[in-house]
């Protein structure tokens, strides 16, 4: 697809463009991440807006720095879906509060960090969910996995094993 000359860009072209699924684009939109017009019942993307949410242009004009003095930022985003199995409603909530907690304190980065948890009672099972920059999402991970860890008050199966597991998407 030739970027050149676009103006507006529909919403599966900004995820062809970035690389991601269409829904992760329109929740983009809903969020307020990414700036567009709806017009009809589709949604609108301007190459201003496109730009500003990747922090590159889409023209052969990229190539000069010279106008900001650097070169564009690139955008970076990791999610990640823990699972964890075996674990009571006590260290689930636990659990909640300190990712969360950690997802909210200040940082050095200026990277957000966006978790979201949900407990299934009747599988005994907890999801967790994290949206963020790669190191921050690394760092939320492993205190994830230490606190999991055996003897930390938060077993989650009685010794046979954490039943953690994770997928990691870019």
């Amino acid at each position: 697809m030739s970027d050149e000359g676009r103006e507006l860009y529909t919403v599966g072209e900004v995820a062809e463009l970035l690389g991601l699924h269409v829904r992760t684009v329109r929740n983009y939109v809903r969020d307020g991440r990414l700036k567009a017009v709806r017009i009809g019942k589709q949604y609108r993307i301007s190459r201003a807006d496109f730009e500003a949410l990747t922090s590159v242009t889409t023209t052969p004009a990229a190539e000069d720095h010279s106008a900001a003095g650097r070169a564009p930022r690139r955008h970076l985003e990791v999610s990640s879906i823990v699972q964890i199995d075996a674990i009571g409603p006590d260290a689930a909530n636990r659990l909640a509060n300190l990712v969360t907690a950690s997802a909210q304190s200040p940082r050095d980065s200026p990277a957000s960090l966006r978790v979201q948890t949900v407990y299934d009672k009747e599988r005994a099972r907890m999801k967790i969910v994290i949206l963020g920059d790669a190191a921050t999402t690394a760092d939320l991970l492993h205190l994830v996995d230490g606190v999991l860890g055996p003897g930390n008050g938060m077993d989650t199966d009685n010794g046979s094993g954490n039943g953690v597991r994770a997928a990691h998407h870019g």
